[in-house]
């Protein structure tokens, strides 16, 4: 089995591989105070959770852009499994070409998530990760890294609209029984929701109009499950579509 983990500024993905078979994919919250101990713990209850003996585990890998904390995570994992685990950065094989202007500056997270989208969706091809901040990837017909796209999340939003306000209180994301807001609440969840929505069909018309042709979109992330039904366009939901990318990466790298 193969331990995958992705190391997000607000949350920390986990899942175990069988082959092919993903066996459980986890979130918990990113603690940039942790200590490696600490980690372990999280790990080892996740495991467990799941009934995965760490011995099971073959090796790992590990995609972060909190480098204050990938060291602790590397080390935790490596503690519960015994094994090497790999970390996504200069030098691991991905077998994606990157054409921007500095290959270097580019987030692992946005590489395993375009490692992933190639090797399973047909180019070209557009992905967007919704997190704290949402990314958008273009991977082109030759299943090349394009470039992209990064604006504040859902989240960062919509705190960003409560504490820069006197008046907004904080609201659930669940969406409006209809589009036009007629109370304070269900006018901010439709300016949230709908304007992210909104968005998102606008950068993909204009991606393709760049492009000059259709795209393969796909979303994943934790609030796309949110967002993406409200969209005009034809986009996939694929929650482990990072998960899988890192899997892929380490299974190149093995």
């Amino acid at each position: 089995m193969v331990l995958t983990i992705d190391v997000g500024n607000t949350n920390i993905v986990v899942g175990s591989f069988d082959g092919d078979k993903l066996m459980f994919i986890e979130r918990m919250s990113t603690n940039k105070s942790a200590t490696v101990l600490e980690y372990v713990v999280m790990f080892k209850t996740i495991l467990e959770i799941h009934g995965i003996s760490p011995d099971s585990i073959d090796g790992g890998i590990v995609s972060s852009v909190v480098p204050s904390i990938t060291n602790s995570v590397k080390q935790a994992a490596e503690t519960i499994t015994g094994k090497e685990i790999l970390v996504l950065g200069p030098g691991v094989k991905t077998g994606l070409s990157i054409m921007i202007d500095d290959p270097a500056q580019l987030g692992s997270d946005l590489v395993a998530g375009a490692v992933g989208g190639a090797n399973l969706y047909s180019a070209p091809l557009i992905i967007i990760d919704m997190g704290t901040a949402t990314t958008i990837s273009v991977v082109g017909k030759d299943k090349s890294f394009r470039g992209g796209f990064i604006y504040p999340g859902v989240w960062t939003s919509l705190d960003s609209l409560i504490t820069k306000t006197s008046q907004l209180p904080n609201i659930s994301l669940v969406p409006p029984k209809k589009l036009i807001g007629t109370n304070t609440i269900d006018c901010m969840k439709s300016g949230i929701l709908y304007s992210s929505a909104s968005s998102i069909d606008g950068i993909i018309d204009r991606i393709e109009s760049e492009l000059g042709e259709k795209c393969t979109t796909v979303a994943t992330g934790g609030i796309a499950k949110t967002i993406i039904p409200l969209c005009r366009h034809d986009i996939t939901l694929d929650d482990d579509l990072l998960l899988k990318g890192l899997l892929i990466i380490y299974n190149k790298n093995k």
